[in-house]
């Protein structure tokens, strides 16, 4: 994601710290400032935000431990003003392992607030509730609650909360995975009205989260909609037939006359008939900037990446054009490249055979349009 920091790993898993949550902890200081706040207020403040955004960080590393378990890598996970996000490489295929991840994150929250509450009990350090504000009262008691807030939060079963995907992923036990979506999205949908009704009477940031809501729901089902049509299509109807390919002895300056005279973004390198890098634009750009384009395709190219086999389904390779930073995947037959895949060719493909099906020589004709 622009504009973040990368603050440490964890687990292979980099943590990245968005410019906004930088600017969060800056107008927090000035603003208890402002209100006249003690250094040693100011620096409780501070701290709470911080113990805060621990407790979403394990929230996230919840989630992407449980995604490992089932052979789910994370790209990685970035804090920003609004909560965590862990960009996993894809979803979990089965409905029971998606409820596993959605719900392992609410349940680091559970196991935090339960520690923090044995504490206070022990300690004879529990206040009560009306004693407690945001900024004033135990400062423990505080983060438990939050906490229980995280917890009660994320289970709302609304998409892109986790909530949402337990309750598509209970459904999914029973009905179809597209239909299970579509269900949990409009409740989802329900939900953010609901909200968004109250927020225009009472608070603006109620709102904010029902628009969330409400967009992520309406995305979460659209995403899932393109992967059931996609669903029984193989690779090979929609693939690149037609693209340019390197050498490793290809200069970079032959690349860039590529780039300039046709379209292709991503060039496969090709050595005695195999595929063994891939050359992309941003690649060749930063080869440019920094030695002004000498040197020669092995030099750049990028010798970790994925292949789709020509006869694997096209909703599964789609996810494949979003991992590692690599938006072409090369497509193999016995070893041969015979295609690229991108999703440009996924939109394309989507494009027509939605226009085919409101055309009524496909209805009449249904194989002879296909």
């Amino acid at each position: 994601m622009k504009w973040s920091w990368k603050i440490g790993e964890w687990a292979g898993i980099g943590v990245y710290l968005h410019a906004t949550f930088v600017m969060l902890i800056g107008f927090l200081i000035i603003s208890n400032l402002i209100a006249g706040a003690s250094p040693g207020g100011l620096l409780n403040g501070v701290g709470f935000v911080l113990a805060l955004f621990a407790c979403v960080l394990l929230h996230e590393f919840g989630h992407a431990l449980a995604a490992k378990r089932y052979g789910i890598p994370t790209r990685d996970i970035t804090l920003l003003p609004i909560g965590g996000l862990a960009r996993l490489e894809r979803m979990p295929d089965k409905p029971k392992q998606e409820l596993v991840v959605a719900l392992a994150g609410p349940l680091v929250n559970v196991v935090i607030a339960a520690g923090l509450f044995v504490i206070l009990l022990a300690t004879n350090a529990l206040e009560p509730v009306a004693n407690l504000t945001v900024t004033q009262g135990s400062f423990l008691e505080r983060l438990m609650l939050v906490n229980v807030t995280l917890v009660l939060f994320n289970l709302i079963p609304a998409f892109p909360m986790d909530g949402g995907r337990v309750l598509r992923a209970a459904l999914a036990m029973r009905m179809d995975y597209a239909r299970a979506t579509r269900t949990a999205a409009t409740l989802g949908q329900g939900f953010a009205f609901v909200f968004g009704l109250i927020g225009f009477f009472t608070n603006p940031l109620l709102m904010f989260t029902a628009l969330f809501i409400w967009l992520g729901a309406a995305q979460e089902a659209s995403a899932v909609q393109v992967k059931s049509t996609l669903g029984d299509v193989p690779v090979s109807r929609a693939m690149m037939t037609q693209y340019e390919t390197l050498s490793p002895l290809n200069s970079i300056k032959h690349v860039t006359d590529l780039i300039i005279a046709g379209s292709q973004q991503d060039f496969p390198v090709v050595e005695r008939g195999h595929i063994v890098g891939v050359v992309t634009r941003s690649d060749v750009v930063k080869a440019l900037a920094e030695r002004g384009g000498q040197g020669f395709v092995s030099s750049i190219m990028r010798r970790d990446f994925q292949t789709v086999g020509a006869t694997e389904l096209l909703s599964a390779a789609s996810d494949k054009t979003q991992i590692g930073g690599l938006h072409t995947v090369p497509i193999v037959s016995d070893g041969q490249l015979v295609g690229l895949l991108t999703l440009d060719n996924i939109g394309e493909y989507l494009m027509i055979q939605s226009a085919l099906k409101v055309s009524p020589q496909y209805r009449r004709e249904p194989e002879a349009a296909l």
